[in-house]
């Protein structure tokens, strides 16, 4: 089958997951600034971050299908798992939330990032041993990235145990480092493109 079902049914499951974290953010009684920021300043913070990670996710995903046109039920299966960490993000956000980043929901938090991670490497390897195997490991190389990400996760935990706060800096730096655009499969699909390949009739990315 084509990975546009996919596609679609993942930027539905997106949505939703985004709809839900918003959906669970507290309405401050008062009118005040002050109201907004007691009410809900932190569940501002923590919707912010997630809805961050959800849309690197989302641009992530739409240039990895690009590369494949055409899916199987193993790649299929490994969506569905990746969209099952997702789909945790506005439960692990609300409890860090209404815990005040307390120790264990940070760390619970901090293994649904990891989680998703590993989700999307699996995914991404997945797609790497199909037929296009060899476009997808050209256009992402030795991922780097992905693996910076893995490592300031587990980080991340492990300061936990010395101050919860201390434990969200890596989280942030991770969101930060994949704010900026990966452009690794636009220049691949542009430059394939430019030579006239019949492997890359989409087209880079707009």
């Amino acid at each position: 089958m084509t990975s546009g079902r996919l596609e679609a049914f993942s930027d539905g499951v997106l949505a939703i997951i985004i709809t839900v974290m918003v959906l669970g953010l507290a309405v401050p009684k008062g009118s005040s600034w002050t109201d907004l920021v007691q009410t809900s300043g932190l569940g501002l913070l923590t919707y912010l971050l997630s809805f961050v990670y959800v849309g690197i996710y989302w641009s992530n995903h739409h240039h990895l299908f690009q590369l494949r046109p055409a899916v199987d039920g193993v790649v299929l299966w490994a969506n569905l798992h990746l969209l099952l960490w997702l789909s945790l993000y506005p439960f692990t956000t609300a409890w860090l939330t209404e815990t005040d980043v307390a120790e264990v929901p940070t760390i619970v938090y901090g293994l649904n990032l990891l989680g998703a991670a590993i989700a999307y490497t699996i995914l991404q390897r997945t797609i790497a041993r199909g037929p296009d195997r060899d476009r997808v490991r050209e256009a992402f190389g030795r991922d780097v990235k992905g693996i910076a990400s893995l490592v300031l996760y587990l980080a991340g935990i492990g300061l936990v145990f010395v101050a919860p706060w201390l434990g969200l800096i890596p989280f942030v730096a991770v969101a930060v480092i994949w704010l900026v655009p990966d452009r690794r499969v636009e220049r691949y699909l542009r430059a394939h493109a430019a030579v006239g390949s019949p492997d890359d009739e989409e087209g880079p990315t707009p």
